[in-house]
């Protein structure tokens, strides 16, 4: 009987199900926690109030997880190995939002845009999911390869250090400081001179320029650090040697053997610090409305529906990867079901003191390294995340991974991501349809111009930002935009989810 179930519908056991979860759950903890962490100083809340949103987005995390994953009525839940978690599309918005109303009163104004948006992306879901037909392989290979290229820049910052803050490349010299605050200190004097001076200083040291800063010429030693290199180093070749050497079920754990491998060996080097988790609460309940009730603004709703569009239609491309990978069709009425998830998530988030949700797309990636599609894997990395939300010291020991060790992790899935885009479009036809060249070719630089050139849209309308910053979203309206003008739209919805069928072959 059991040869008649679904790889996604399968049931391990109790503990396989709780490693793979928690595989799951390392390789999305550093960014499900990075929104409230960002959106919590941005509105210039207290440590405690922080630590709650931390909280509190883990615990929904799980929750959204649960119900994506095992499916909750027939109109939610899309029932593939999805994590769910906050999305960055919705960072901008939120920090200006935070910047205009700092403190409790913006964060009842952003979680009313929340509540409200996710009211609306529910009710949006299934004319979203009737696109599903311009999404033909072509399409959806060009956009996973994508995703995969752009998810390589994160797998590669975590390794070396963020180009801007603490561990950008270089900081400013500190003769060069000292030589200005000099200077300003001069230029003051020339405004106010002291009392008895032969001549004032304006003619000498004009007053300094308002948002004069200097540029960071000298390397930091914050920023790729050889031991950070090694770690990640490390974590590369466990998770190589783990996936050729081992079988079965140790295989499929591979990438946490790996994280925890070089968590031992940060752990030897001074390199993780365990202070937070002594600090830290055992227990701690997450309840909805803590910093008082949602303000609903209607400019702002508007503001973060249009957020959940661009998440739905990247969510698209990520289900339909994930319907590769498991083998599982997914058809219009599954991808409704997911979409209205999204909207769920969102609408649960906002009633939760957390943000908008969508599937994560760092985990698409573990599951073509692992090649464990049971969707149940996924449901206890929530039940996981729950925990976790409710356990702050449990929250703060993973938080204490340092990231150079989730990044040896992260050039391995994120790349296997792009492995499954290349995978489907080997099997597009580009020899009788050269049109198809022309479709991957563009399609792939417009997705690179906010990872080559992330301030090209400094002139534009700040209205557009939300809608072009990302690179996913830009390459799925190219690719979808120039298959209609090249290739047209077929009437028929099975022609696109071909990318589900194609490419058998591992």
């Amino acid at each position: 009987m059991s040869h008649d179930v679904h790889p996604v519908d399968q049931r391990l056991p109790t503990g396989q199900l709780a490693a793979l979860g928690l595989q799951h759950v390392l390789v999305m903890y550093a960014g499900a926690v990075a929104v409230p962490l960002i959106v919590g100083r941005a509105l210039k809340l207290s440590p405690e109030q922080v630590a709650a949103l931390i909280s509190a987005d883990l615990f929904c995390c799980g929750i959204v997880t649960l119900i994506q994953s095992l499916g909750v009525t027939q109109w939610f839940g899309i029932r593939l190995p999805v994590m769910m978690g906050v999305t960055f599309a919705s960072v901008t918005p939120m920090v200006a939002m935070a910047g205009n109303t700092p403190g409790v009163a913006g964060a009842q104004l952003i979680f009313g845009a929340i509540i409200g948006a996710g009211i609306v992306s529910i009710a949006l879901a299934p004319v979203v999911s009737r696109m599903l037909r311009f999404f033909p392989p072509v399409v959806t290979g060009t956009i996973i390869a994508v995703i995969g290229i752009s998810l390589m820049r994160i797998g590669i910052n975590w390794i070396f250090g963020n180009p801007f803050g603490p561990t950008a490349p270089s900081i400013v010299n500190p003769d060069h400081a000292r030589w200005l605050a000099e200077v300003g200190s001069m230029a003051n004097a020339a405004v106010a001179p002291a009392a008895g001076a032969s001549a004032p200083l304006a003619s000498v040291v004009p007053a300094l320029p308002k948002g004069l800063s200097l540029v960071g010429s000298v390397p930091n030693p914050k920023y790729a650090p050889l031991a950070g290199i090694g770690v990640a180093a490390v974590v590369l070749v466990a998770i190589l040697l783990i996936a050729k050497f081992a079988k079965g079920f140790v295989s499929n754990i591979s990438v946490l053997l790996g994280i925890i491998v070089g968590g031992v060996v940060a752990s030897l080097l001074g390199m993780m610090s365990f202070d937070k988790v002594a600090k830290a609460n055992w227990f701690e309940l997450v309840l909805p409305f803590q910093f008082g009730m949602p303000v609903f603004d209607p400019v702002l709703i508007l503001t973060m529906t249009m957020v959940m569009i661009v998440v739905m239609i990247e969510s698209t491309g990520m289900f339909l990867a994930l319907g590769e990978m498991t083998e599982r069709k997914v058809d219009q009425a599954a991808l409704a079901r997911g979409l209205r998830t999204d909207g769920l998530g969102t609408l649960i988030g906002g009633i939760f003191n957390t943000f908008p949700y969508t599937s994560f797309s760092q985990n698409v990636g573990l599951v073509g390294v692992t090649g464990v599609r049971s969707r149940f894997v996924c449901v206890a990395g929530g039940l996981i995340l729950v925990v976790l939300g409710l356990l702050p010291k449990m929250a703060a020991l993973v938080e204490s991974l340092p990231t150079v060790v989730l990044g040896g992790a992260g050039l391995v899935m994120f790349g296997m991501v792009a492995a499954t885009g290349i995978r489907i479009l080997a099997a597009v036809d580009f020899k009788t349809n050269r049109h198809n060249l022309f479709i991957v070719a563009v399609t792939i630089g417009m997705g690179m111009i906010p990872l080559i050139a992330p301030n090209f849209k400094q002139w534009m309308p700040h209205g557009l930002h939300p809608l072009i910053e990302s690179g996913i979203l830009l390459a799925s309206l190219s690719a979808v935009l120039l298959n209609l003008y090249f290739n047209g739209a077929g009437a028929d919805d099975s022609a696109a989810v071909q990318a589900a069928k194609l490419s058998q072959a591992h």
